[in-house]
């Protein structure tokens, strides 16, 4: 059987799943009922001074059958003392010593960023996470994702944590940044020994329409908040892939956003996390999610011939490139298979009213066909067909040489003027405008 342990930065668990920061995390009685279900390890929900929450604190974004493919919360750090906290801390670790609890930290001052690591420390913590990220309640106080955006402050924090740590120190940060290798870079540069993103995304997810207030409605009125949930994991893995990529942070990488089962971690891990960290999916599924995740990670590794979780941390990095290095010359074109065909005519209406005009209909069978000379391989009908494996994406022939569009602009042979005859469209079908009121 492969061997699921991982050491993220320092920091050993007996496999790569944790629990993020979150309201999962808030206890010790959650955190032993995590680790009983299998989970490798859990970021304490972020520990500070407390607040005092509001009520309601969660909206969610439902799309047809699916429930909370996005979820937003209000809720802040925790709202009990630090004591109850430590206390809790020390108990999960007397019962498992060899799971990771990593307390998740979020004050002002240096004198207490001092303080609450050796109180965190002493209460036998296996690391520490910086809380970087939060969106909503404590950036107005100069905390949370404010941090992230201002990296001479990010820098300054992490290097006064790093002046007491004696256990691993990750920063998490915000993806509500222009660009998160900036707040990466900072985090290095104040010797953190790992980061973890991304935290959640500031959004407001709804309307109330009949009574003009935002969800979640506290007594008429709302905020923004904290966006998570299957939603952000394409937001989480491109932030992942541009911190992994960047010879300037080369720091371990927990991810985080939107995973929901083990091929969501597989994801994560080919592009440069060493471990994942989950939270929505528990709030929605419980703690029992665990148990296909650790299976299905298993058996992928056994079908791939991975032994450790460590094999398989970057692989899919040299397949991302950027636009420019990509091959102008590679092309396919879509492919029906008549007898799982429905009839729906999802394909038809998308190439035709979204797309390229590249299929028709037979008049007598509404069986839509691809226009082989049309079709540029946009894979928008294969995207949006109900049928699994109705619609392929097959490779053919174009006749040209691979090239790149930074070899054809080293070559100078590029368009230039608006109506440059070395233009990509130059020959492409496009009905004329007219065409649009024939039946």
């Amino acid at each position: 059987m492969p061997d699921l342990k991982t050491n993220f930065a320092g920091i050993t668990s007996p496999n790569p799943f944790w629990l993020a920061s979150a309201p999962p995390t808030n206890s010790g009685y959650q955190v032993m009922k995590a680790f009983d279900a299998g989970w490798g390890g859990a970021v304490w929900k972020t520990l500070g001074v407390p607040i005092v929450n509001v009520s309601s604190r969660y909206g969610g974004v439902n799309y047809k059958d699916k429930r909370l493919v996005g979820l937003n919360n209000i809720e802040l750090i925790t709202d009990r003392p630090l004591k109850d906290n430590l206390d809790d801390i020390e108990e999960v670790k007397k019962h498992f010593p060899d799971h990771a609890v990593v307390a998740s930290l979020m004050v002002q001052s240096k004198a207490e960023w001092h303080q609450i690591v050796k109180d965190v420390e002493n209460a036998g913590c296996d690391g520490i996470e910086l809380n970087f990220g939060c969106p909503h309640g404590m950036c107005e106080r100069g905390m949370g994702s404010a941090v992230s955006q201002n990296p001479d402050v990010l820098t300054t924090l992490t290097k006064w944590v790093m002046e007491v740590a004696n256990v691993p120190v990750i920063v998490k940060l915000s993806p509500n940044i222009t660009d998160i290798r900036v707040p990466a870079r900072a985090a290095k540069a104040g010797n953190a020994d790992a980061i973890s993103l991304i935290n959640t995304v500031q959004s407001l997810v709804g309307v109330d329409i009949d009574n003009f207030v935002p969800y979640p409605v506290v007594d008429g009125k709302s905020t923004n908040g904290g966006y998570c949930g299957p939603a952000v994991k394409p937001i989480g893995l491109n932030m992942v892939k541009e911190c992994a990529q960047d010879e300037l942070t080369n720091l371990p990488i927990s991810g985080i956003g939107g995973i929901e089962n083990w091929r969501d971690a597989v994801e994560y891990i080919l592009l440069g996390s060493a471990n994942v960290q989950v939270c929505t999916a528990v709030m929605h599924y419980g703690f029992g999610i665990i148990r296909e995740m650790i299976s299905g990670l298993e058996q992928y590794m056994i079908d791939k011939s991975f032994n450790t979780v460590d094999e398989m941390v970057g692989l899919a990095l040299p397949n991302v490139k950027s636009w420019e290095n990509l091959n102008l010359s590679y092309k396919v074109i879509a492919d029906i298979n008549d007898s799982k065909c429905i009839g729906c005519d999802l394909c038809y209406v998308a190439c035709d009213h979204g797309a390229h005009q590249a299929i028709g209909l037979n008049k007598d069978t509404r069986i839509p066909y691809i226009i082989d000379e049309n079709c540029v391989g946009c894979n928008l009908c294969s995207l949006v067909c109900p049928v699994e494996e109705c619609i392929t994406m097959k490779q053919v022939d174009s006749g040209k040489e691979e090239v790149t569009w930074k070899e054809r602009t080293d070559k100078d042979d590029i368009p230039k003027t608006f109506n440059d005859k070395l233009a990509g469209g130059i020959g492409h079908f496009v009905p004329k405008p007219g065409d649009a009121f024939k039946k």
